[in-house]
């Protein structure tokens, strides 16, 4: 769900923040200090303790809920973060906010290790501000014994009046919009008003055939068929009830589906830069890397990561690696910018049909 909360950029909240503490090396050599604002858990705790083992850095770890909480705290100024682990469209806010550093690429060692759907992303083209971490899926969870022995590799199941009371979509705007958007063979981060406003027709029109709106327990809907077909995030929870029921499924459509990223970026003015550095490129390590799967249970965005990761049938599990094949034409979810209004408007309609 929080990969989907965006905000329109330049709104900010107004909020009472403190600083992390610790001394300023202004960029130069020989820090022993790191302060790290991250996402909860997806930077593993193992991570973080190996890297001050062999360092000597310390790191002091603030956790966020949502991308607008760590750019609201970053806008007001004084956060005093090192690194930071936004999502693909809050790189774009950032940027536009000028709250990030431009990555100096001669001080990054590994990038080359980066999976090619991430080495370019239309979010941060180059890889100018970020490094992508980990990253996940929107696509479709299906149980097969309740479709019939059909396999479901389409949107079109989701609007298809034959799975009447069968279906189920996450309860989450842009979630909700991707499969919208992209069974009208639209970009599922279009900001064309027409294209919006086509998918806001199709949202309505399937809302009869709907068991519901659920973005908390369709999973186990699907695992016990109570509902057949679901908009589905990928990732561990959805991971672990495939790997319980050989029934269930999980797929990315052949229309794309959608790809969430969380990277690395250094904080505007960052106190402890040659820290920032080093802790990036010992993220970038494979055998680190892996660790993100390993103690995580997330898709690592290094390709070499994968020889590292002990339990092999998560490589093999659609729901944490969707092969390259399904997300070639997987759609990076960016930030609409001021055609969020359209999303808006459209959605208010949705919901009041």
């Amino acid at each position: 769900m929080k990969k989907f909360a965006i905000a329109s950029v330049g709104i900010v909240a107004a909020l009472a923040l403190t600083s992390c503490s610790g001394t300023s090396d202004s960029g130069g050599s020989g820090s022993k200090e790191l302060n790290l604002y991250a996402w909860a858990d997806e930077i593993p705790q193992p991570v973080i303790d190996r890297f001050t083992k062999e360092t000597g850095i310390k790191v002091n770890v603030d956790s966020f809920d949502s991308n607008e909480t760590m750019i609201s705290k970053l806008a007001a100024g004084s956060s005093g973060y090192d690194v930071i682990e936004p999502s693909q469209y809050a790189v774009q806010q950032l940027v536009g906010q000028d709250l990030i550093e431009p990555l100096d690429k001669s001080k990054i060692e590994g990038l080359d290790k980066i999976a090619e759907k991430f080495r370019n992303p239309s979010y941060d083209e180059g890889l100018k501000h970020s490094v992508p971490w980990v990253w996940g899926t929107t696509g479709l969870l299906y149980n097969s014994k309740c479709t019939g022995g059909e396999e479901i590799t389409s949107w079109k199941s989701l609007f298809d009046p034959k799975w009447k009371g069968k279906v189920n979509m996450l309860d989450n705007m842009l979630a909700a919009y991707i499969a919208g958007l992209q069974v009208n063979g639209y970009p599922a981060n279009s900001t064309k008003e027409s294209e919006i406003a086509k998918a806001t027709e199709s949202l309505i029109a399937q809302k009869p055939l709907l068991s519901g709106y659920n973005s908390t327990n369709y999973g186990e809907l699907v695992a016990n068929g109570d509902v057949c077909i679901s908009e589905a995030w990928g990732g561990t929870s959805t991971a672990k009830i495939v790997e319980k029921n050989s029934d269930v499924h999980y797929v990315l459509p052949e229309e794309g589906g959608s790809l969430w990223v969380d990277g690395l970026a250094i904080a505007k003015g960052a106190p402890h830069q040659d820290a920032a550095y080093a802790f990036i490129n010992f993220l970038l390590r494979p055998d680190v890397a892996a660790m993100a799967t390993n103690d995580g249970g997330l898709a690592s965005a290094n390709s070499a990561a994968q020889e590292h990761v002990t339990d092999k049938g998560l490589l093999s599990n659609a729901a944490v690696y969707a092969s390259d094949e399904q997300i070639a034409k997987a759609d990076f979810i960016t930030d609409p910018g001021k055609s969020m209004k359209f999303y808006q408007d459209g959605w208010t309609r949705v919901k009041a049909s």
